[in-house]
């Protein structure tokens, strides 16, 4: 169970699912998104992004410059990791606003 404090200010007990994904700001100066809505904004902007890489992939490909694509295939698997990451987070809060909603607990805030 962890204790923290809701959008309501009062201090509510949740368990690991009905948490989420992190919620204080990590003493950063950008505040992070992390409500289910704007992972989802945030996700389907990614997917748009590596679609658009992927469409690269297939010109390089139909005009026959494999030198290119040799030399920055690496950073298509550098694009995966915050792509899967930021679908699992959208699913995990997702799901986590469902057991919430279940309980009738508020949104937490840290």
């Amino acid at each position: 169970m962890k204790h923290r404090l809701a959008e309501n200010g009062d201090i509510v007990s949740y368990t690991d699912e009905e948490y989420g994904v992190r919620k204080d700001d990590g003493l950063g100066i950008i505040k992070p998104v992390n409500s289910s809505g704007g992972l989802l904004f945030l996700s389907l902007l990614m997917t748009a992004m590596f679609g658009l890489m992927l469409y690269g992939i297939v010109q390089m490909a139909v005009t026959d410059q494999w030198g290119i694509l040799g030399e920055i295939w690496w950073m298509y698997l550098l694009v995966l990791y915050p792509l899967f990451a930021g679908w699992s987070g959208y699913f995990r809060e997702r799901k986590a606003e469902k057991l919430r909603q279940a309980r009738n607990l508020p949104r937490p805030v840290e």
